[in-house]
């Protein structure tokens, strides 16, 4: 699908500039890291990568009933998305067993730290998760930035609008230095941070120290004239903490 359908579409329509490619290893396992602005960021993305992306995908896009279902079931499938479920606890752990397993058959693996689309364009606080995969799987992480997706695929809307797009790769963090230390929270958050702080560096974003999720229940309840809505910027005390990034 990749080469046959979507590449030659994309390629047409959405013109991309694109940097750090060479940051990508030609085999092994990876973790490609990125911000998440739009649906279409797990379709330009692998779209531009020579090798195959693998990305975990909510359930719901695999098991809808009838013929869409099936049809969505066989576009994600193409699309090289695995299905997830995000209900938590076992369910959580099952699927960060899953990324493991397909890290070290050396597969690219690509997630989202932020867990959900920024409501706003601003990049959110990184689940731990990533770092989880990352010790237990041994594999770098690469950062990944996407610019001009949320202009393409806005929120709320079917549409994809033709736009300039930009894509850059960042250099491969090592974080071997932690070998044995999966599970340990305080680890996982420093390296979960410092993923999040490449990426802020990468993409130009604002930094917004709560988590993307949290972020549209603020602004859910703003428009409902219920509650403040999400800060105006990041803490300067927050990005301060974020550790300086470290390339492999």
């Amino acid at each position: 699908m990749k080469y046959v359908l979507l590449g030659p579409l994309l390629r047409v329509f959405w013109p991309t500039k694109v940097t750090g490619l060479e940051n990508v290893p030609a085999e092994g396992g990876a973790i490609l890291a990125s911000n998440h602005l739009a649906v279409a960021d797990s379709f330009f993305m692998p779209n531009r990568v020579p090798r195959r992306v693998t990305f975990p995908a909510k359930q719901e896009y695999f098991t809808e009933p009838g013929f869409k279902g099936r049809l969505k079931k066989w576009f994600f499938t193409g699309a090289g998305q695995f299905p997830i479920d995000r209900s938590g606890g076992t369910a959580a752990q099952a699927a960060i067993d899953t990324a493991v397993r397909l890290l070290r058959e050396g597969h690219l693996l690509g997630i989202y730290p932020e867990g959900t689309r920024s409501p706003d364009g601003r990049l959110y606080k990184g689940k731990t998760g990533v770092a989880r995969i990352a010790l237990e799987a041994k594999v770098p992480v690469i950062p990944v930035a996407m610019i001009g997706t949320d202009k393409v695929n806005p929120i709320g809307s079917k549409m994809w609008w033709p736009r300039k797009l930009e894509i850059h790769f960042g250099k491969p963090l090592d974080f071997s230095r932690y070998e044995g230390l999966a599970g340990d929270r305080f680890v996982e958050r420093s390296i979960t941070d410092e993923i999040m702080y490449a990426l802020m560096e990468l993409s130009g974003q604002e930094y917004v120290d709560i988590y993307a999720a949290k972020a549209k229940e603020l602004i859910a309840a703003e428009k409902a004239g219920l509650r403040p809505s999400v800060p105006a910027q990041a803490d300067a005390r927050d990005v301060a903490r974020l550790p300086e990034s470290r390339v492999g």
